[in-house]
């Protein structure tokens, strides 16, 4: 819900148990007041200060900068005044740099509109979650629905250019999430370049604040980071062209000793793809101000008369009950405002993947070989990975040159396929199509299809080049490739990856003023060719994966439902990775499989039941040679197939409760996932190292109802109990152990 107080010029937007407040200044200027626990009044505009020095520009016009030094501007602009970091800045033709934006107009209604070209949340009921060709919209792009939200759009502008802001907020009723963007258009007469825009910012007064972030690396994505923010600024960045291994487009400010079930947390996770900033300061009157957008290093766009910039969206999460309520928001809205298409609530197929079994060393018989053994275990698909196409049998050729290599595969897909089918199986592949080999025919034919400065020539990852898919003739081209070996089978799976950061970031196709536009007309490319896929393929099943989790964000669950948590798959390497992108991202989104021991990365040797527990954690499958594996192992793989169609709808659609974290107590790890009407739960326990000499772990469950009475591992047990009192998990004999624990509620109250 949505209120404005024209007498007191204040906006509220409230969420099921959140309010964000904001009111205008001289009823020009956007501040914000609040966010937080839900409010019943509106009349909050006291706190905006505008009675203290230094007064607002209409009482005191000899301070207006000071004005704007201190004033928590909803949409701070830079080189008027504001020195703290800005969303928004412009430089005219004439060189000048600084603009003032004020307040013209605004629009309240039900329902979401589309963002053009980018991934964004929508109104559940709404035709989002299906692909863009089965849509039907009214002509100003707003869906015919009966809305779950609503939004507000503000109107802001620059009087002396005739800039045009709208900045547009939705609230969900049903979700404690609000999400902003925004939209930038020259109503002027003259060129500007925009040089940066940011999608939103947030303004907290609290003490003793901590920044909380998910840093990382290749094969250690999204580890969980925490820092107290003293004055001045910390950062987390990308302009790697990708959101990263390295960094993650979410920060979040929590209270000191913030747990997992007590303190404020005031979260920001940016749903994009490409080069991003968010950045919180502390400035000399304690106020904190957080940001986040695309970053704007290397960025500038060139906004003409009557054209118009999309900036993507920012989701904004404030919790009262620490992380695990944090996660839960997001997890809400992700599955149901953000994950759409044929696949958003269905159970995934079991796959295995041939990449551990063969590399790139296969033919059309040892994947059937793979694919007889896997069906009699249960598992539901083969993919093809790396290697099937031009004569790719190494990383260093063939990027391009998508066509079937029939000497590995002789009837190419059709023929396999077929055979796959036989077995009950579907058939998926691996592409990468992003990327350009230098030993490729493409590129012989199309050298200046890769991104590349002049006179330098690209450079070189992976033996391998960025194409530059801001160009539609490439785009074009690599889309109806891949769209060829689509159609000449019956693929039903496709694993989109993208295994190199963007460097050498130029073309000599866009004028010497609009090469700043390039990393965003990329990323615009990648959505773009994403949802072609969806318009052509409506049941296809696409992954996302970019060296493992490289670009694991929202802009990608948008587009797919699923996407490759990291290329590390030991399970114990697995568990902290897998914390961190759980504190964000729904567990049927996350890309979890059980691979091969000892591990083809870490060398160690985990037991296979183990394996499989981890690995339920997600969407689960396979990434070994199942072929050379013991009958007992077979066996052991069935069950665990059984153990994933037991409780995939529970995984999928419950509540993850976070117990333990191996990452921080070094010992075990521990979580459950609880169904929404609270009958039903899974525990997952996992001892990482064994101990002599140790006790039973004490573990505090939670989300039951503490009224009800549950039966766990043979006994009853009142929830009351087991949440507050808590369970005792005895040591396991041996390093690497885990076990799964069933809770199921018998009865409401206690039995006679």
């Amino acid at each position: 819900m949505i209120q404005y107080d024209g007498t007191h010029q204040v906006f509220k937007l409230d969420t099921p148990h959140t309010s964000y407040v904001f009111g205008l200044a001289d009823g020009r200027y956007p501040g914000h007041i609040y966010y937080g626990k839900r409010l019943g009044d509106i009349d909050l505009a006291y706190l905006l200060r505008t009675d203290e020095r230094p007064w607002p520009p209409s009482v005191f016009s000899r301070e207006k900068v000071s004005f704007f030094d201190f004033y928590p501007m909803e949409y701070p602009f830079e080189g008027t005044g504001d020195c703290r970091e800005c969303c928004i800045n412009i430089r005219t033709e004439e060189g000048q740099e600084g603009l003032e934006l004020t307040y013209l107009s605004h629009r309240i209604y039900a329902g979401k509109k589309e963002l053009e070209g980018l991934p964004a949340t929508w109104s559940r009921g709404s035709a989002h979650n299906l692909p863009a060709a089965d849509r039907s919209s009214s002509g100003d792009g707003r869906l015919e629905e009966i809305a779950d939200c609503s939004t507000l759009e503000l109107t802001l502008q620059d009087e002396v250019t005739g800039l045009r802001v709208i900045l547009s907020y939705t609230a969900f009723e049903e979700a404690d999430a609000i999400t902003r963007s925004v939209r930038v258009e020259n109503g002027g007469v003259r060129s500007v370049y925009l040089t940066k825009v940011l999608s939103a910012c947030l303004h907290v007064e609290q003490e003793g604040l901590e920044v909380l972030t998910l840093p990382g690396s290749w094969s250690r994505e999204r580890m969980m980071q925490r820092q107290k923010l003293g004055y001045g600024s910390f950062v987390t960045e990308s302009i790697r062209g990708i959101s990263s291994h390295q960094d993650h487009p979410f920060m979040a400010l929590i209270s000191e000793n913030c747990t997992q079930t007590t303190g404020d947390i005031y979260a920001m996770n940016f749903v994009y793809s490409g080069n991003f900033i968010a950045k919180a300061m502390r400035d000399q009157f304690d106020q904190v101000r957080v940001v986040m957008g695309i970053h704007p290093d290397r960025f500038c766009w060139k906004l003409e008369p009557s054209a118009a910039f999309q900036a993507p969206e920012v989701v904004l999460v404030y919790s009262d009950g620490g992380l695990g309520k944090m996660t839960r928001s997001f997890h809400r809205l992700y599955r149901d405002h953000l994950i759409r298409g044929y696949w958003k609530d269905r159970e995934r197929p079991i796959l295995i993947n041939n990449w551990e079994a063969t590399y790139f060393d296969f033919n059309t018989e040892k994947l059937l070989e793979i694919a007889r053994e896997s069906a009699k275990a249960g598992i539901e698909m083969l993919v093809v990975d790396d290697g099937w196409f031009g004569y790719r049998d190494n990383d260093d050729s063939s990027l391009g040159d998508w066509q079937v290599n029939e000497n590995k595969l002789p009837g190419g897909f059709g023929y396999l396929a077929e055979e796959v089918n036989k077995l009950g199986m579907k058939l998926g592949i691996w592409v990468e199509p992003e990327m350009i080999s230098e030993d490729s025919d493409l590129y012989r034919e199309h050298p200046d299809w890769a991104l590349q400065l002049n006179n330098r020539g690209p450079g070189q990852c992976r033996a391998q080049y960025v194409l530059d898919l801001s160009r539609k003739e490439v785009r074009d081209t690599v889309y109806d490739r891949l769209k060829a070996v689509l159609s000449s089978a019956n693929i039903e799976y496709v694993k989109w990856d993208m295994n190199r950061p963007l460097s050498d970031v130029g073309n000599t196709i866009l004028p010497p003023d609009r090469q700043g536009e390039i990393a965003h007309r990329y990323m615009l490319a990648v959505y773009e060719m994403q949802e072609r896929l969806l318009q052509d393929f409506p049941g296809l099943l696409l992954e996302n994966c970019a060296s493992g989790g490289g670009r694991f964000d929202p802009g990608m669950l948008y587009y797919s439902p699923q996407i490759w948590c990291s290329d590390d798959t030991d399970a114990m390497e697995r568990l902290a990775i897998q914390e961190g992108t759980q504190l964000l991202y729904p567990l049927s989104s996350i890309g979890a499989h059980v691979s091969d021991c000892p591990n083809h990365m870490t060398g160690r040797s985990v037991p296979l039941e183990t394996r499989g527990t981890v690995a339920l954690a997600g969407t689960f499958g396979y990434e070994l040679d199942i072929t050379r594996l013991s009958e007992e192992d077979k066996c052991q793989i069935s069950e665990q197939i059984e153990l994933y169609k037991k409780y995939n709808s529970l995984i999928r659609e419950g509540d993850y409760y976070r117990l333990e974290s191996w990452q921080h107590n070094h010992v075990c790890d521990g979580y459950m996932i609880v169904s929404e009407d609270r009958s039903e739960a899974l525990l997952t326990y996992v001892q990482v190292l064994a101990k002599t000499n140790q006790k039973s772990r004490r573990l505090q469950l939670q989300g039951l109802n503490p009224e009800a009475f549950y039966d766990i591992d043979g006994k009853t047990c009142q929830g009351a109990v087991l949440m507050y009192a808590g369970l005792l998990i005895p040591p396991m004999s041996g390093d690497f152990q885990a076990k799964l624990i069933p809770i199921r509620q018998i009865q409401k109250f206690k039995p006679v």
